[in-house]
């Protein structure tokens, strides 16, 4: 059986340590062996770590998880496409649409309008490069990059709608549609897609830099939350059809991992040493 070179290092260095040595050069000789042995063998660590580390290959699989999200929310916004594409979808979402819209509580139409303002121009188009230039400004540069890629979910957005010339919504007897600066194909959510971007992104900054464990909580809970109602007014407000703002959710995810990744990887070249 043809052994790796790891394992014939690891086979010299053992045949090189005496049993009992009384040396310096045995006792290094021992130890990179055993080192080196440990490092190719998925063992699970000692039992102090034990008890709150997983094994190697269950941490494997585990870190495969964000790549998982992003294929499921891909896959499934591909399926959405071609059923919208083919008209499959019309009475699913005017029966959704009608349900949501079926509550005339006041409080609840005024938030639903909260949640949407700030996706209408010209606020759309300020409160954004203003979040870019404040962490540049706190020199979180690496962070202003990433906040400026997940901000592309604009961009993504304007490039389906050209593929999809869906109409939107049209107010009738039993659907209203809350009048609105918009146009465009109404596949899939602009509103959507960009908060989960920009939002989704502002949410994971806040759970991995923000010290303070209770601004942390409450600024994730608030971009979390954001985004969370912002699809249910869309359709409150009848400005899209639910698949609409469904597709948007799961492009917006995947797009949203790709991004995280992208950050993650610079970040580790940022704060790696330099030799």
């Amino acid at each position: 059986m043809t052994m790796s070179p790891m394992t014939t290092l690891v086979n010299r260095f053992r045949a090189s340590a005496p049993a009992q040595p009384d040396g310096l050069g045995s006792a290094v000789g021992q130890a990179l062996g055993e080192a080196a042995q440990a490092a190719t063998t998925d063992v699970r660590p000692a039992a102090q770590v034990a008890a709150v580390v997983v094994p190697p290959r269950a941490a494997l699989r585990r870190s495969r998880l964000p790549s998982l999200i992003a294929v499921a929310g891909l896959a499934g916004f591909g399926a959405l496409f071609a059923l919208v594409r083919r008209g499959r979808t019309a009475a699913f979402d005017a029966a959704v649409t009608l349900r949501i819209q079926a509550s005339r509580n006041r409080p609840l139409e005024t938030l639903m309008r909260a949640a949407s303002w700030p996706g209408f121009p010209p606020q759309s188009r300020i409160i954004q490069p203003l979040i870019i230039a404040g962490l540049a400004a706190a020199r979180l540069r690496v962070e202003a990059v990433g906040q400026t890629l997940a901000w592309g979910t604009a961009l993504l957005s304007t490039v389906v709608k050209r593929f999809m010339d869906r109409p939107r919504p049209v107010a009738g007897k039993d659907l209203r549609v809350v009048a609105a600066p918009l146009g465009g194909s109404s596949f899939p959510s602009g509103h959507v897609l960009t908060f989960v971007g920009v939002y989704g992104f502002l949410a994971f900054l806040a759970a991995t830099l923000v010290r303070p464990v209770a601004l942390r909580r409450m600024l994730v809970g608030f971009f979390l939350g954001l985004i969370a109602l912002v699809g249910p007014s869309r359709i409150q407000q009848g400005h899209h059809w639910p698949t609409d703002v469904t597709a948007s959710y799961l492009l917006g995810t995947s797009y949203l991992v790709g991004v995280v990744a992208l950050y993650r990887r610079l970040k580790a070249r940022r704060v790696a040493p330099r030799a």
